[in-house]
């Protein structure tokens, strides 16, 4: 028999009102209503989202994209991802990568309305709140991760997660433990490296895409869309797990 959608749809909703409504850490809730207030001058007639972002993409998708945390001028003012970082940021610098795979519609990320629509591919943080200086503390990443379990446990057809820095692959590794797969030794973070654990989805590392790793050139587009095209045929490889 066939599952009907609606039943992960509304769980997924309902994992999602539960992280917008979320003030368990009142440094990062402090931080981003001031940013939300005082805005950037770019951006001073916006209304700032100013909340807890949840990630955002295919109910069914086979792969999970995993960064670290909203951008205090992106996501926590667009409400959405990888979104509104500016021409050429993060965003666009993913989207194109999707793309290039297969998973996104378009190359840019700029608003909520701006007609952006994932394939097989699910975008999220282990963090949901915009850090000071882009840097949660541990106990930050922590107190968040309950998050990422519920909205990962709501998608069951992922078989790939693509993590985006080593902050979003330790999580990764966190939340497959936690469903009693442990590897040992933990493996090490590394660009493009794929690692497979029997009756688990597999994980892939990747340089996040930065502004500080794009422009340097210690991420290029070619590097970000390989691991994309990695995941894609991992995805195809792989049965449900």
């Amino acid at each position: 028999m066939t599952r009907t959608r609606e039943p992960r749809t509304a769980a997924l909703s309902e994992v999602h009102d539960t992280i917008v409504s979320c003030t368990r850490c009142e440094r990062l809730r402090t931080y981003c209503a001031r940013i939300a207030e005082e805005k950037r001058a770019a951006y001073r007639s916006d209304t700032y989202w100013g909340r807890p972002v949840p990630g955002f993409g295919d109910p069914r998708a086979r792969v999970l994209v995993l960064g670290l945390a909203p951008a205090a001028h992106g996501a926590n003012r667009t409400g959405r991802v990888f979104t509104g970082d500016g021409s050429g940021g993060s965003g666009d610098f993913l989207m194109t990568a999707m793309h290039s795979a297969g998973f996104a519609n378009i190359t840019t990320s700029h608003s909520i309305d701006d007609g952006l629509t994932l394939h097989d591919a699910y975008i999220t943080a282990a963090v949901r709140c915009a850090p000071p200086d882009n840097k949660p503390t541990p106990s930050e990443i922590q107190t968040c991760h309950s998050h990422l379990a519920a909205e990962a446990a709501a998608l069951p057809h992922v078989r790939v997660i693509v993590a985006l820095g080593r902050i979003a692959f330790d999580a990764a590794w966190r939340l497959l433990a936690e469903r009693g797969i442990c590897v040992r030794p933990r493996p090490k973070f590394s660009h493009g490296v794929e690692y497979a654990a029997p009756g688990a989805p597999v994980v892939i590392g990747s340089y996040h895409p930065s502004r500080q790793n794009t422009n340097t050139g210690k991420l290029t587009p070619a590097m970000l869309a390989s691991v994309f095209d990695l995941a894609r045929r991992a995805a195809d490889r792989i049965p449900g797990v």
